[in-house]
């Protein structure tokens, strides 16, 4: 941590430094013309944008300091919301098998007599007809077909249950009626209303058949499943989490809640859209932004953002800076559908709870595949997305 300020001050300090970022761009206009910009000071085009980089940089620091300290006050919290007294861990149990062991128990033999035989003519002239190309050994490496890097879920808090329902209480209404009190008057009379919520726990599953001889002939070939059947279930739940309809089978997904905010981008430069969404989440959702999720399509338009005279906004293009804007951490990722973004505060307001971890369970009973010598192996898991305040989040339209 990189500062001795309360998270009061730094919050203030956030709003503070966005505030006066959010006027300059104002001042640049849609041409993006800094010469017009008079909120950073005297200077030509070059040194304003400079200051506003300046400005930028200093935004993520203070943003790091705000969620590493949240992160420090919210551990008691993360364990009374998934701790149930008397309960065992919900963590996968040592005594799980792994698809090669599942397999090698339920295959009907072990051996298998294989007998070859190679004729040569040793009278003929060996050439390229006649005789044998040379050999070849394949090398190591297997070339997976293109997918998107998992990142998602490395900004949402998650935790173990044993409950097959997430079940919380919402304070539904909250009136505040305090007010200054003369002696002998009426106190003003408050009014507190708490709703009891549920998330249903969801399964997420893939299966995928097999013959024996693949099990069995190819080295590793077990892990290599395990590996490539679990990213496709973390692949699908990270997509769920931003866009999930909510409906049973179905997760919920940040964009679908029922009272999230929403901001058009319309005529807007991308930045102030951003900036705007993030000014619903502090000012209606009383929440702070830790993150924007954005496809890279979308992106794109924000990175290669120029003034009038050409110098690129969010950084020199060699520069190995992260992603970050208006010091809220951006995560690039087709997770998020193109043309509608998503913010909010994640760290605080959402939890993804798992029943339990990745269960394989390999089996020859399907179909005709016993006496075809095929194997189906099927992985699961349950886990339950839960948003606790819908205004502390708003997806940012037609970027």
């Amino acid at each position: 941590m990189k500062t001795n300020l309360t998270m009061k001050q730094l919050s203030e300090k956030i709003a503070e430094k966005s505030k006066l970022g959010h006027i300059a761009y104002e001042e640049a206009g849609a041409d993006l013309d800094f010469s017009k910009v008079k909120c950073l000071g005297e200077g030509d085009t070059k040194g304003k944008v400079e200051k506003l980089q300046a400005l930028n940089a200093e935004l993520k620091d203070l943003n790091e300091d705000y969620q590493e300290m949240v992160k420090l006050t919210q551990g008691k919290d993360v364990i009374a919301k998934s701790y149930q007294p008397g309960e065992k861990a919900t963590e996968q149990k040592s005594g799980r098998k792994s698809i090669g062991e599942l397999f090698m128990e339920s295959k009907a033999s072990k051996h298998k007599g294989i007998t070859d035989r190679v004729d040569v003519d040793v009278k003929t002239l060996f050439e390229s007809a006649a005789g044998w190309d040379p050999e070849a050994t394949r090398i190591g490496r297997v070339s997976l077909y293109p997918a998107r890097a998992l990142s998602v879920l490395d900004f949402i808090p998650s935790g173990p249950t044993s409950m097959d329902t997430i079940r919380y209480m919402k304070e539904s209404t909250f009136t505040n009626n305090a007010a200054e009190v003369a002696a002998g008057g009426t106190y003003g009379e408050a009014a507190l209303v708490y709703t009891e919520t549920s998330d249903e726990v969801e399964k997420v599953g893939v299966w995928l058949p097999v013959t024996d001889e693949q099990l069995e002939d190819v080295a590793g070939m077990p892990g290599f499943l395990n590996q490539r059947l679990t990213y496709m279930l973390k692949a699908k739940l990270e997509a769920q989490v931003l866009e999930g309809s909510g409906t049973t089978p179905s997760l919920w997904g940040a964009k679908n809640l029922a009272a999230v905010q929403s901001q058009a981008k319309g005529a807007d430069p991308a930045p102030d859209a951003y900036y705007k969404a993030f000014t619903l989440v502090r000012g209606t959702g009383f929440a702070e932004p830790s993150v924007l999720f954005v496809n890279p399509n979308d992106w794109q338009e924000t990175a290669l953002l120029r003034t009038a005279d050409g110098i690129y906004i969010m950084g020199n293009p060699t520069d190995p800076t992260p992603k970050v804007i208006w010091g809220v951490p951006v995560c690039v990722t087709t997770a998020c559908t193109e043309a509608t973004a998503v913010t909010g505060d994640f760290t605080n307001h959402s939890f993804l709870f798992t029943k339990r971890g990745v269960d394989f369970q390999v089996t020859n009973a399907h179909s005709d595949y016993f006496i075809k010598g095929k194997q189906a192996i099927r992985c699961d898991m349950r886990c339950s997305m839960v948003y606790f305040r819908d205004t502390a989040f708003c997806k940012i339209t037609g970027v």
